[in-house]
């Protein structure tokens, strides 16, 4: 559990949306993400330091043009910041060991599941199929993920 950090490594192997993203705090543009439409069971990483943030189970389609989320897979793994940027104000979510910038946090999620939506930018997140979720070491969160 304690293998989750940013290294020089790793901010070198970002591209320059998911550099941007992650570390200057941007915003990639609604609909272009890679991870908006996928449907695939499974986990969605920190791109940075690996730590798993949300599972395929709490995805939900909210019509806003970013992944959405209804809870993170470990609370403790997503810090959640006053950003009064831009005229707003509003949460900022960020994860807690790699310090990336996620996205941000509303609650205008679904009743039924807490009533958060957690609208993260694709940039940020690496996708883990659940088939390949042990061998990549994530094998303690399979239960978080749904059968396909």
């Amino acid at each position: 559990m304690d293998g989750y950090k940013k290294t020089k490594e790793a901010l070198a192997a970002l591209t320059p949306m998911q550099f941007r993203v992650t570390q200057e705090g941007a915003t990639e543009r609604p609909g272009s993400g890679e991870h908006l439409n996928n449907d695939e069971s499974g986990i969605y990483v920190d791109i940075v330091s690996g730590e798993p943030l949300f599972a395929s189970s709490d995805k939900f389609e909210s019509g806003c043009g970013w992944p959405s989320f209804t809870k993170p897979i470990v609370p403790d793994f997503v810090n959640e910041l006053r950003d009064v940027s831009h005229g707003m104000v509003r949460t900022e979510v960020r994860s807690t060991h790699g310090d990336s910038h996620l996205g941000h946090v509303f609650n205008d999620g679904p009743r039924e599941a807490g009533g958060l939506r957690y609208c993260i930018n694709s940039a940020a997140l690496r996708f883990i199929a659940r088939d390949e979720m042990k061998a990549e070491g994530y094998g303690a969160y399979i239960d978080q993920v749904e059968d396909i």
